[in-house]
């Protein structure tokens, strides 16, 4: 009941937004080249930090050190994400067990001291973000850019609106650097409307800046 009423109080309503949409066939030549050279280079300069990661994933628990999902992609369509497993190989067979823990107020499952995590060395590359450069490969594919809405499974993606559809999904969008799971998925959806009216290269940019930030500090603390 106390975990019913916090998360209702934390739940903040979006102000209004005239959404329109426009296609920007400028911009979006230019982020696809963009997308490339700098998904490349992070992919070559943070090797050595994926390899010493997967021999730590294999050795905590033997077995593919990736995890594949299908996920929800530009227009609807569907796409295999792919991420360094920061959990057990049998997690996704235990999550129905744990819906009742949720602690996130959007789409998104996620919950304090998750016991499917792979103890330290998961928890770690969940903090630092580090389970995620492998959509650098998506990115390469052009499944995804380095910003956009993230992608949803399925299921959560039917919670939210359509509209966050019409672009590709990214690594990282306004909603993650103002509060990500903590907020409403009313307020999710906000955000990724929001971005999708603003983008521009210099909005990537800055967001590409202030995500950094947040992971670096989320890393150190």
């Amino acid at each position: 009941m106390l975990v019913t009423e916090t998360r209702a109080k934390q739940i903040e309503l979006p102000p209004h937004l005239d959404f329109k949409y426009r296609e920007k066939p400028v911009y979006s030549f230019f982020k696809r080249i963009f997308d490339i050279l700098l998904s490349a280079f992070a992919l070559i300069v943070l090797s050595p930090v994926l390899l010493v990661c997967i021999a730590a994933i294999f050795i905590k628990d033997p077995g593919n050190p990736f995890f594949e999902q299908d996920r929800v992609g530009k227009n609807g369509k569907f796409f295999k994400i792919y991420k360094l497993r920061s959990m057990y190989k049998d997690a996704e067979a235990h999550k129905a067990e744990l819906i009742e823990s949720n602690e996130c107020n959007g789409a998104v499952f996620k919950i304090r001291n998750d016991p499917r995590i792979l103890g330290k060395v998961g928890n770690f590359i969940r903090k630092s973000s580090i389970d995620e450069l492998p959509q650098l490969v998506n990115i390469l594919k052009g499944d995804m850019s380095i910003i956009g809405p993230r992608p949803f499974v399925p299921d959560e993606q039917e919670r939210m609106t359509s509209d966050r559809l019409l672009v590709k999904p990214g690594l990282s969008c306004y909603w993650q650097i103002n509060g990500k799971n903590a907020l409403s998925a009313e307020m999710s959806d906000y955000y990724d409307r929001k971005y999708i009216m603003d983008r521009s290269l210099i909005t990537d940019a800055a967001i590409i800046l202030k995500t950094v930030g947040i992971v670096l500090k989320s890393s150190n603390s």
